[in-house]
């Protein structure tokens, strides 16, 4: 960090990871949150034919995956169309692992792949692969590159804003002080598409020329398992640091009811899951997606122009953690509220 920097205002972590459990006395770890809104699911496909959806995700450390996406993916389907067949592939953050389970899919006779890419450029190849084979693909919470029919994940610039409103929230800009981004993996398009997406991310740079510095002197910046960790050496070494993160993991709802973590950015997993769902069985049956669910347009990195639904974030604050985690099943009051909590729980009205 540059001794330039007057005063630190904000660590922000543009991905969360899953490193483990962290209590409200001592979290030495953290994440992050999302939901709230989406596109409703359509109604359930009656009559169809038997069809292979591949769901490949990119690794099983981010609780997440396994929690989450993959259970409401294959739930959804399954209403949508009980006869479709569903093989689940995980590549264990392995870029190459990934590209051969693309093409064992495609052997095994998928229509339809859901991809949430481990590295969206390295990836192409195999996109392409599959679509020279008829096979269809939804490009899932990351925009690989290729020729994707749909794209289904959050709106990122919301998650920026919402994140730097947070930020000035708790201990404002106006004085002069610096912002300090990690911005994740190189290999994920929304690790540093944020960033220059939100014309005011280079306003603290432009403040204070050593704002940019923290980035570059930290050999962790682009490591996404070394973003937690990084915010704890802040604390330990007597820095005031509001944190604000993204994707929430339950020891980041904690860090937020013990005052460590000033808030996170809550993505409404289940709508996302629902959207690419009805997207995928849509395409496994070969009707042609609607445009009530993928109604803008993106470019990938390899130009593309790919129908996309963007999912609009909601701020998660210790104010709306009973409306929004709780409300939506993915953490009850109990998974929280340990012994350790019981005190923050009661202040903020979950127990």
């Amino acid at each position: 960090m540059s001794i330039g920097l007057r005063r630190v205002l904000a660590v922000t972590a543009a991905i969360s990871l899953g490193l483990g459990a962290a209590s409200c006395d001592s979290a030495s770890q953290s994440s992050s949150g999302g939901s709230g809104g989406g596109p409703a699911p359509l109604p359930a496909a009656a009559g169809r034919g038997a069809g292979r959806i591949a769901l490949l995700l990119p690794e099983a450390r981010t609780t997440r995956y396994e929690q989450f996406d993959r259970p409401l993916i294959e739930k959804r389907i399954k209403e949508l169309a009980p006869d479709a067949q569903v093989d689940y592939y995980n590549a264990g953050q392995d870029a190459a692992v990934q590209q051969s389970q693309i093409d064992a899919a495609v052997k095994k006779g998928a229509k339809v792949l859901i991809l949430d890419a481990v590295d969206v450029k390295s990836i192409q190849a195999s996109i392409q692969k599959a679509h020279d084979a008829g096979v269809r693909v939804v490009a899932y919470d990351r925009l690989a590159q290729g020729p994707v029919d749909a794209y289904v994940s959050f709106d990122n610039r919301k998650v920026v804003e919402l994140r730097g409103q947070a930020a000035a929230a708790v201990d404002g800009t106006a004085d002069g002080g610096g912002t300090i981004t990690t911005d994740g993996s190189a290999t994920d398009p929304d690790a540093a598409a944020p960033s220059a997406a939100d014309p005011n991310a280079a306003a603290p740079s432009a403040a204070d020329p050593n704002a940019a510095a923290p980035s570059a002197a930290d050999p962790n910046a682009a490591i996404p398992t070394a973003v937690e960790p990084n915010a704890s050496g802040s604390e330990a070494s007597g820095l005031s640091v509001p944190l604000t993160g993204q994707d929430f993991q339950l020891d980041g709802v904690q860090k937020i009811l013990a005052g460590t973590q000033a808030m996170s950015v809550y993505k409404p997993f289940k709508s996302q899951a629902d959207v690419a769902a009805q997207l995928a069985v849509d395409l496994a049956y070969g009707q042609e997606f609607g445009g009530a669910l993928v109604p803008t347009t993106v470019t990938s990195g390899s130009s593309d122009k790919v129908p996309a639904g963007l999912i609009a974030p909601v701020a998660l604050t210790k104010d709306n953690i009973k409306a929004t985690v709780v409300a939506d099943g993915l953490f009850t009051v109990a998974q929280i509220c340990t012994p350790d909590c019981a005190a923050a729980c009661s202040a903020a009205g979950l127990q």
